[in-house]
């Protein structure tokens, strides 16, 4: 089978998802080019790196405002969880793949050679530069129609994950989401005789301890700490500095 083999032009894409593009494609063409295509073709007019820039600008304010409208019983801590798992990389990658943006992307031959069309970071990157296309021709209003639809079955997904992760899972996929790191656990006293001891753990953050925990075990001293972690982001939240 032939590269060409199932590959979409972007006027095909557009036919197929109802983009509303009209006749103009150019806008649409170049969301779906990425740079090695450009160096491959040095006429092509420019790649889709512009366009993934205004496309999470628009994709962070879509989500958060639905998020917030969306979940009016959730704190803080819990709205910025939501937000940052329904933008992060894997789940547009998981949208990509929904619309089968895969098949219409602008390639270079490595690229292709090396499985493109299904990595994440690259389908991640079309479907913000698709999301930054259709704000750019059409406005917010038709981005929010475009995403909308994608949004809740994966929110209600998600939402499902984080009550049924345990804390210390949660609480590292909130401190990786926000770029902080893993979270580290501290012994911060070990008391009793061996056969019954007591253990207090604290939970740092960005060098900052947040939670603290106890327990007849590390595991559940880590755990209890890792909630209590949670608990301190969610009342008082916390910045990607860990302030």
């Amino acid at each position: 089978m032939t590269e060409r083999a199932g590959v979409e032009t972007p006027a095909q894409l557009a036919a197929r998802l109802k983009l509303p593009f009209g006749e103009d494609l150019r806008l649409l063409t170049r969301a779906l080019t990425h740079r090695s295509y450009v160096n491959e073709h040095p006429d092509t007019p420019a790649d889709n790196e512009r366009l993934e820039f205004l496309g999470d600008a628009v994709l962070d304010f879509v989500v958060g405002a639905w998020v917030f409208n969306h979940y009016p019983e959730m704190a803080e801590g819990e709205l910025t969880r939501m937000r940052s798992a329904l933008v992060r990389t894997e789940t547009l990658a998981e949208f990509s793949r929904q619309l089968n943006l895969g098949q219409a992307m602008r390639l270079g031959r490595g690229e292709l050679q090396g499985g493109g069309r299904d990595r994440d970071v690259l389908l991640c990157a079309t479907f913000e530069a698709l999301v930054g296309a259709i704000y750019q021709y059409k406005g917010l209003e038709a981005a929010k129609a475009f995403v909308m639809p994608l949004l809740e079955p994966m929110a209600d997904k998600i939402q499902e994950q984080m009550h049924t992760l345990d804390p210390k899972s949660r609480l590292q996929e909130w401190t990786q989401s926000q770029g902080l790191g893993i979270p580290k656990y501290v012994t911060a006293t070990a008391e009793g005789p061996e056969h019954a001891k007591t253990f207090e753990i604290e939970a740092h953050v960005g060098g900052k301890c947040l939670g603290r925990g106890s327990g007849p075990s590390k595991h559940i001293a880590q755990s209890a700490a890792a909630q209590a972690a949670l608990d301190e982001i969610e009342l008082n939240g916390m910045d990607g500095t860990g302030n």
